[in-house]
Order: C-alpha cells, then structure tokens, then sequence
C-alpha cells in the first residue's frame, strides 16, 4: 500500500508526523512524504523541517493520500499544481484523507462538495465557501474521505483507518505499541472546553483567515 504525506512550506508537523507513525506499522505500508518540490519542507514554527523524498507528480496514484494542514494552507488554496496533483491522485486513491485545515485544500479542490467534513475549529466555517458540510466532529468519514479536526485528531484518524484497513484488532495492538492513551492535564481541547476568553483571543489571532500574510 503506498501512502503518500502531502506536506508544504508552513504546515504543521504533528498533522503528519501523527499519522505516519500508526500508518506506517499497517502491513505492507510505504510511506512517502511528497511535496510540490522535492527537498526540505518547514514547518510553521520554522523549527523544524522534513524532507520530501519525491514531487507530487513522482507519486501520480497513491493508495492513501493524506493532506497536513497549518498556517501555510492558506497559501496553497489558488496553488494549482497541488490542487490538480489532489485531483488525479483522488481518481485513483482507495481513501483520500485529511488533518486539521488540510481539509480546505481537499475542498478547494472540489472532493468535498457536499460530504460532511471536519478541520480545525477555526477553520470549519471557511469549508462552507467550497461547498461542503462542516461538523465539528473529531473525526468524520463520507464514503472513501476521512478528515479530522485539528492537529491532534490526525492521530484519530489514522488509527480510524488502520482499523478500516487491518481490523480492529491491528488497530488496537498499534494503539497499544504507541501507548495512545490520552490524560491531558487540562481539559480545554475544544472551543466548548476552553475559557472563553482564549477562545476568543485565538480567533482574534485569524490564523485560517484570508488575509495573506508573509511566509518565513
């Protein structure tokens, strides 16, 4: 099965990074993270970057796409070299997935119009401009695409797929070996959660808004 990790300049790693380590223990998984270039890819921070073994056009038909999301998104949603490479590999994937805003990208490239989708809750409004139907859900599945929330759902998702995949019990015995089992020591993962007033201060900040701003 190949999979492929669709990464671009300011993304977020954990969107992929998540994914890749319980994608990667499916049997028979080749993973491959590509972006428009090969090379170096940085993350949103500017701390960290990984590396994109092959271009988008390398890797014409993947089995499993999944699509990272970040700061960067907004930069990449008129890109149509990503948006056209989205829509071939979509022809030929068995599953076509997301995390965080990389829905947006999914979306703009019309795969989601009129299916049910998630992305950060920041970002879930914006869905609706690209014609699909935003929940807050953590994780959704319509048909053969599955997106998840923000960041850290990326992590839901693969284990989603791995059970869609391999079983229940492989994907139970991934949750094991990476020990996922979640104790945070605050209960503020979501807007309904979280003091309002960060909530507020969070959507001030207008991360997933359209205004441009310079890249790194």
């Amino acid at each position: 099965m190949q999979i492929a990790l669709v990464v671009y300049d300011r993304f977020t790693a954990l969107d992929v990074v998540g994914p890749y380590e319980i994608l990667s223990r499916l049997p028979d998984a080749r993973l491959t993270f590509v972006a428009e270039r090969p090379g170096p890819v940085r993350t949103g921070t500017g701390f960290l970057a990984v590396t994109a073994d092959k271009a988008l056009d390398e890797v014409p038909g993947p089995d499993l796409l999944v699509v990272a999301g970040g700061p960067g998104t907004r930069d990449q949603l008129e890109n149509p070299a990503l948006l056209d490479w989205l829509r071939r590999a979509d022809a030929a994937s068995t599953w076509t997935t997301s995390v965080c805003s990389g829905s947006l990208l999914l979306a703009a490239a019309g795969l989601l119009r009129d299916r049910r989708a998630t992305s950060h809750w920041a970002a879930l409004d914006l869905l609706k401009e690209f014609g699909a139907e935003p929940t807050g859900e953590r994780v959704v599945t319509d048909g053969k695409y599955v997106t998840a929330a923000g960041v850290s759902a990326g992590i839901d998702m693969a284990l989603t797929l791995a059970g869609r995949i391999a079983g229940d019990e492989h994907a139970q015995a991934i949750q094991l070996m990476t020990e996922y089992d979640p104790q945070p020591p605050y209960d503020a993962g979501s807007p309904q959660k979280a003091p309002e007033h960060l909530v507020g201060e969070l959507r001030a900040g207008g991360r997933f808004s359209r205004t441009r701003t310079r890249s790194r």
